[in-house]
């Protein structure tokens, strides 16, 4: 009898691990392969950094409340991400769209209009791509291709001891976001005459539904000569992330919960869904911020940056990775980020059980 594993006995970065274990790069243009945010490939005095990404319908995105045009921003925004974390450049796109005889003309040219005015934003080019059709609504696969010169161009393993840990902007935002609009859709679903109540919450349903690249970040750091020593995007949240940078660069990390940024409107929702707003931060995803890794030196330049937080320090591997509470209690951080082919964890109300 053939062997059968279940994909959620893996989770999504276990199966990405397990089917290109044995992946060996052939061509001297292939200078990295899987195992970051972006591919670097070769090919003279700029490297072309590409990366993929995917969004289906059901899973990444309901319709419900998510409007096309947003959709269409979110879907450009989030490649842009992926470069924007190699220290890059985004430069051009193809978009591959699969859709059923359920959408308009009109709806598509919503969802392009979004598109363009994210390539627009980024300074993108939409270059190509390929459509097809769907019998189980629409499925988004965007592929990214930006440059960046040979040094400028970090990597997710390369992290030393001793160094700052930092984030930009603020987290936890757009899951709350997420849980806000999941909520009204519950309420509209058993009784369609009420209307969303949305007042108060603007920005976290706005990091939610259309997030930024931080690719201003990036321009600051090239105007300021300032060069992470590792950097990685937060996509599946920040315990996931420092994780995939303690683990590919054979270090640990400490950080501290009453430095981690968080919106005032992330907590007041927190509170009002009965969650702990640092997990939140920790396991929800879908910021798009940046986790990056800076010598010690480095913190006056650091901290007069705009919009970036020192939140705690890498050490030795064998000392693990945790983070110590408001209280001065510590634990060891999870990666609890979402995981695909199993269904999500609850968040956990108290950040110290």
């Amino acid at each position: 009898m053939a062997k059968y594993t279940e994909l959620s006995t893996l989770g999504e970065f276990g199966l990405i691990d397990h089917l290109t274990r044995t992946i060996q790069l052939k061509n001297p243009s292939s200078r990295k392969g899987v195992g970051d945010d972006a591919a670097v490939l070769d090919y003279g005095d700029k490297k072309i950094l590409v990366s993929t990404d995917m969004l289906i319908q059901g899973i990444h995105f309901d319709l419900t409340y998510t409007p096309l045009k947003h959709l269409g921003y979110k879907s450009v925004a989030v490649n842009a991400s992926d470069i924007c974390a190699m220290n890059g450049i985004p430069r051009q796109i193809t978009v591959a769209l699969a859709i059923s005889n359920h959408f308009s003309v009109e709806s598509l040219e919503e969802f392009y209009a979004g598109m363009y005015l994210a390539c627009e934003h980024y300074g993108i080019d939409l270059v190509g791509g390929d459509t097809t059709s769907s019998k189980t609504g629409m499925c988004i696969s965007i592929t990214v291709l930006g440059e960046a010169a040979e040094e400028d161009i970090v990597y997710r393993n390369t992290a030393k001891e001793n160094e700052l840990i930092c984030v930009t902007g603020d987290l936890g935002a757009a899951y709350m976001g997420l849980q806000l609009l999941e909520r009204e859709k519950l309420v509209f679903e058993d009784n369609e005459q009420t209307q969303p109540d949305f007042a108060g919450y603007e920005y976290i349903l706005e990091r939610q539904l259309k997030p930024e690249a931080r690719q201003d970040i990036i321009r600051q750091f090239r105007e300021k000569g300032f060069k992470p020593t590792a950097m990685i995007d937060i996509s599946d949240g920040l315990a996931s992330e420092i994780m995939h940078i303690c683990k590919d660069s054979g270090i640990g990390c400490n950080i501290y919960e009453e430095k981690i940024p968080i919106d005032y409107q992330t907590f007041k929702m927190a509170e009002e869904l009965n969650m702990n707003a640092t997990v939140c931060a920790l396991s929800g995803g879908e910021d798009y911020e940046l986790l990056f890794t800076a010598p010690l030196n480095a913190y006056d330049q650091l901290t007069a940056m705009p919009g970036i937080t020192v939140i705690g320090h890498t050490c030795k591997a064998e000392q693990g990775c945790y983070m110590t509470t408001r209280d001065g209690n510590t634990f060891e951080l999870k990666a609890q980020g979402w995981t695909n082919f199993s269904s999500p964890k609850p968040v956990e109300k108290n950040a110290n059980d």
